[in-house]
């Protein structure tokens, strides 16, 4: 058996930010009916700045995948604000990483939760998906 050595620490960080457009809207998502920035892209930034916090660290050939969420959208962002998120490791067992994940406008806390993510050999992780269901 191999054991793998990933480079990884608690503390790490990483933000990722967009400016809301119409297709960033529940309305266009389909999550609801208003033009202002859904609750699945809010997410989709936390994922994002949690991935980025880890993924550039970890060896050629190994990615992280997100297996859970428990997150609040607190407050809404219209059309043309900017939205980012930041993530902070804050836990690691093994190969599950547990992430603090936040967002914000240029006003105020719009979202904030725990995510988790977990350390896959992208090969291995491909294939099995490539084959489900033959």
């Amino acid at each position: 058996m191999i054991i793998l050595e990933f480079n990884l620490q608690t503390g790490m960080k990483a933000e990722v930010e967009i400016t809301v457009e119409m297709k960033d809207t529940a309305l266009a998502f389909g999550s609801g009916g208003v033009k202002v920035l859904g609750t699945p892209i809010m997410i989709g930034l936390m994922e994002n700045a949690s991935l980025k916090a880890v993924d550039p660290h970890l060896p050629e050939g190994f990615a992280t995948v997100g297996i859970d969420l428990d997150v609040k959208h607190i407050a809404s962002t219209p059309i043309g604000m900017k939205a980012y998120a930041k993530a902070e490791l804050i836990k690691i067992e093994g190969k599950k990483l547990l992430f603090k994940v936040e967002a914000f406008d240029e006003m105020e806390k719009i979202g904030e939760g725990l995510h988790n993510r977990y350390i896959i050999e992208l090969e291995k992780f491909i294939k099995k998906s490539e084959n489900k269901g033959k």
